[in-house]
C-alpha cells in the first residue's frame, strides 16, 4: 500500500487506473482502525480494482467541547491493518492540505441534519456540515465508483446519500452492516475511552435496541417499543442522550411500524465515551390477502 499526503500526489496515483477504466473504491476513515473499518476495506477489495482509504481526523466535524485533541491516533498501526485488509492507496493529508488558509466553503444538507445527533442541543447541524464538506472533497479528489460507509453511523449515511443524490455525484454509496463485539457493543474508535466498569455496561445499548426491535416486530407502537428499550437502558444504568424512532429514509418521526423501514437510534454517554447505535426495522405490515379465483 502506498501512502500519499497531498491531493496532487493522490491525483497522480489515480490517473492511470482512471484512464484504464478500473473500478475505484473509497473508504473514508478518521483512523484508529477497528474491525468495522476493516470490513469496509474488505468489501471494497471484493468489488473494486483499486481501493483507496482516506485517513483524516476532520476538525470541521468536532464541536468546541468535543474530543478532537484526544481522538485516538496510531498511523503506523493503521497502515499495517489497512495493508492487510487490501487497501492499495492511503490518502492521509495534513489539516492545511484539506483546509488551506482562506478556505470558506461548506456543504450543507438541510432537513436531515437538525435532528438526532444534529439537534442544536446535542452535536448540532454544524457536525454534519463538517462531514458533508469533507466527504464532498474526498469524492471530488478520488472520483470513486463506489464509496463505503458503516450502518453504525446511520444518520451520516442518510445525509451522505442525500448529498450525493442532490449534487449528482457519479458514485454509488454502499452502507455496510455494523460490526459488533461478541457481547453486541458496536465497534467504535471511541470504545477506547471506556473504563472497565463502563465497558461492562455499554452492551446494554445493543440489548435496548434488540428489545425495541422485538417489540416493533410484535406489533407494538413506536412509543411502546421505545419504552422496552428504555427499560433495558435503565437496567444497565445508561441514560440516553436520545432514543428515537424515525423513518429510515427521511428521518421524520414515526408512531407505528407498519409502513416504510424504521430507524431506532440511540446516543448515550457511558463514562467518557459518547456512543451511538441503531437498528433498522423493516415493515411489519402484512401484504393484503388476494382473493381466490
Amino acid at each position: 500500500m502506498k501512502v500519499v499526503r497531498t491531493k496532487d500526489d493522490l491525483k497522480e496515483e489515480l490517473a492511470a487506473p482512471r484512464r484504464d477504466g478500473r473500478i475505484i473504491g473509497l473508504v473514508p476513515t478518521m483512523g484508529s482502525l477497528h474491525a468495522g473499518h476493516l470490513s469496509l476495506l474488505r468489501a471494497a477489495r471484493g468489488e473494486c480494482d483499486v481501493v483507496v482509504m482516506s485517513l483524516f481526523v476532520n476538525p470541521a466535524q468536532f464541536g468546541p467541547d468535543e474530543d478532537l485533541a484526544g481522538y485516538p491516533r496510531d498511523l503506523e498501526h493503521d497502515i499495517e491493518l489497512a495493508t492487510a485488509a487490501g487497501a492499495d492507496l492511503l490518502y492521509s493529508p495534513a489539516d492545511a492540505e484539506v483546509y488551506p488558509e482562506g478556505f470558506a466553503t461548506a456543504v450543507t444538507v438541510s432537513g436531515l441534519t437538525e435532528v438526532l445527533c444534529g439537534d442544536p442541543a446535542r452535536r448540532g447541524p454544524e457536525h454534519f456540515r463538517g462531514v458533508t464538506t469533507i466527504v464532498a472533497k474526498l469524492l471530488n479528489l478520488v472520483g470513486p465508483d463506489v464509496a463505503y460507509f458503516g450502518q453504525k453511523d446511520a444518520q451520516q449515511a442518510v445525509v451522505i446519500r442525500r448529498m450525493v443524490e442532490d449534487l449528482d455525484f457519479p458514485v454509488r454509496i454502499e452502507v455496510m452492516p455494523t460490526v459488533r463485539e461478541p457481547d453486541g457493543l458496536a465497534m467504535s474508535s471511541r470504545n477506547a475511552y471506556l473504563a472497565p466498569g463502563d465497558r461492562e455496561r455499554a452492551p446494554g445499548i445493543h440489548r435496548a435496541l434488540n428489545a425495541a426491535a422485538a417489540a416493533a416486530r410484535a406489533g407494538s407502537t413506536a412509543a411502546d417499543a421505545l419504552a422496552a428499550a428504555r427499560a433495558e437502558l435503565d437496567s444497565a444504568g445508561i441514560e440516553p442522550e436520545y432514543l428515537e424512532a424515525r423513518d429510515a429514509i427521511d428521518l421524520t418521526p414515526i408512531e407505528t411500524f407498519n409502513g416504510r423501514p424504521a430507524l431506532i437510534a440511540v446516543a448515550a454517554r457511558v463514562g467518557d465515551a459518547r456512543l451511538i447505535d441503531n437498528v433498522v426495522v423493516e415493515s411489519t405490515q402484512r401484504p393484503e390477502r388476494q382473493e381466490q379465483r
